[in-house]
């Protein structure tokens, strides 16, 4: 565990879970298709929200989803939907749960088609990490372009301010501001 005082201003400090998820996950790099398939449906409930709220249901969509396993969300049939949507522990609406199975078949085709999704989503920069403040902006042409492949695909909620957060999520976009111990240059950053 590493010794953070000071991190980006955005932090809820009150909040154990989101001190945690940006010490230790945000802006990592991740390249495990299970977590960046994770991450990319819980980024889509998150339109029009915060991700601290996202964040705090996470165990309860975990739960709901099957540990996020793709095959089984891909088989999703309306039964199941009606049990997430009447499940009180996630985020209930009924075009983006619609769009938690339709993203996630699209995620596998692309998958097929890459042989990963992280070598399609690397793929955008060449395998390589941008370094951006997080104040900087909250979308970036990066972020437009993979949001209207992802669209053209056939992929919903995953508009260029989505992806850009994703992005940073993932650590295609390494954006810890400069006031945060982990912004690249500061002693401690991983």
């Amino acid at each position: 565990m590493r010794n953070i005082e000071h991190r980006c201003s955005y932090v809820n400090l009150k909040n154990p879970l989101y001190i945690r998820y940006h010490d230790e996950e945000w802006g990592v790099p991740e390249h495990s298709d299970q977590k960046l398939y994770e991450l990319l449906i819980l980024e889509s409930f998150q339109a029009g929200l915060s991700w601290e709220c996202v964040l705090n249901k996470r165990e309860n969509f975990r739960k709901a989803y099957d540990d996020f396993d793709i095959n089984k969300v891909c088989g999703y049939d309306e039964e199941k939907c009606a049990e997430l949507l009447a499940n009180p522990g996630i985020i209930r609406n009924r075009l983006k749960v619609a769009a938690s199975i339709t993203n996630s078949r699209i995620f596998r085709a692309i998958q097929t088609e890459f042989g990963s999704f992280d070598a399609y989503i690397r793929g955008f920069t060449d395998g390589k990490t941008m370094v951006e403040d997080y104040h900087l902006r909250t979308t970036s042409p990066l972020s437009d372009a993979i949001s209207k492949d992802l669209k053209k695909r056939g992929m919903k909620f995953v508009g260029s301010t989505i992806i850009y957060s994703y992005l940073q999520a993932i650590g295609v976009i390494d954006a810890h501001g400069k006031e945060c111990d982990l912004c690249r240059g500061n002693s401690i950053h991983p």
